[in-house]
């Protein structure tokens, strides 16, 4: 019915364009055919742009209708849908209705299984807050705990450097006195030289006069006054190790035993190690000194014995003077030689 309008409407147009070109062509018959011409092309052109609309207009059209005709037929789909759903619908209502009335018969049993469930909830949720606390009172008991132990292990690490530093101080303290022992072995070198040398000088300056036995004897009490002079002079050092050195030591040796055993196993075997180093070091000068004093005063007692059962009888008066001279001296070598060997052993026995 469209498609007729627009063929009944185009041909008008063409009879009116063509009545029109024929009267103009009238009143203008003397124009050049080459204009004629023109117009017709652009005449044609026009009818054949019309015709060309035209069947456009007719195309989408069609398209149009067979457009109508499918959403037509989704229309229809979606109200078998709507009707089918509407049937779900009444028959979803009535299972409803079938399941609140089956749900009104349970309601008080499902009621109680509810309060019965919200008590076990609320004594697992009350065991659970008293177990929570529990642990935060453990928490914090263990993290009062650790803070004692830090504070704790900075004393002991103070403690530890403090034992270091007298440690230290002892091994300073060893290898003094092991140079002052030394410096006595030396000053009993020294004095065993003299001796020597005063035998040596007494035996050619009085050996006219004076019996062998008794410049031995002589020079006996000599070494032993020179024995003396050294002891005097190492007695200092002796009395300070035996009132400071060792007192000092056994009291730091029990703090270690009695505080920080279990964290001071390295310090021990490293006073172990100093204990040994200082015992070895001191035996042998303890060992020479009286290996050299012991020998020397036995052989001066050997030398003079035999001269002195010989003439005992003939010199005993002139033997009472010179022991009566001599007493005070033999007296104070005597003792002073045997208080330096019991320093000496007593030192060695409690280092």
């Amino acid at each position: 019915m469209a498609s007729f309008n627009l063929h009944t409407f185009f041909l008008l147009s063409l009879s009116f364009a063509l009545i029109f070109t024929f009267s103009h062509a009238d009143t203008a018959i003397q124009q050049p055919v080459d204009a004629f011409r023109s117009e017709l092309d652009k005449l044609t052109s026009k009818i054949h742009s019309l015709e060309l609309l035209v069947e456009e207009k007719n195309h989408e059209l069609k398209n149009k209708d067979e457009m109508i005709a499918q959403k037509e037929k989704v229309i229809a789909e979606k109200e078998k849908i709507i009707i089918e759903k509407s049937d779900s619908i009444s028959s979803l209502k009535n299972d409803v209705a079938s399941l609140e009335v089956k749900a009104s018969l349970d309601a008080n049993e499902q009621l109680k299984k509810a309060h019965t469930r919200v008590h076990e909830l609320e004594k697992q949720v009350d065991e659970l807050q008293t177990e929570i606390k529990l642990k935060e009172n453990l928490r914090e008991g263990l993290e009062t705990r650790i803070k004692e132990l830090e504070e704790k292990t900075v004393d002991l690490n103070s403690k530890l450097n403090d034992l270091q530093q007298v440690a230290d101080e002892r091994k300073r303290k060893l290898r003094k006195t092991e140079r002052a022992l030394k410096i006595a072995e030396e000053e009993l070198m020294k004095a065993k030289f003299e001796a020597t040398s005063k035998i040596k000088e007494l035996t050619e300056v009085h050996g006219a006069w004076l019996p062998p036995w008794l410049a031995a004897r002589l020079a006996g009490f000599q070494v032993f006054e020179k024995k003396a002079q050294a002891e005097k002079w190492a007695e200092p050092h002796v009395q300070t190790i035996k009132t400071k050195w060792i007192p000092a030591a056994r009291e730091q040796w029990v703090l270690v035993v009695t505080n920080v055993e279990p964290q001071l196993q390295s310090l021990t075997k490293k006073t172990k190690e100093v204990y040994i180093q200082s015992k070895d070091a001191l035996t042998p000068h303890v060992i020479k000194i009286k290996d050299v004093v012991d020998p020397h005063f036995q052989t001066v007692k050997k030398v003079s014995k035999p001269y002195i059962d010989q003439i005992a009888t003939a010199t005993k008066p002139h033997l009472d003077k010179a022991r009566e001279t001599v007493a005070p001296y033999t007296k104070e070598a005597v003792i002073a030689y045997g208080k330096f060997l019991e320093s000496a052993t007593k030192y060695h026995h409690q280092v």
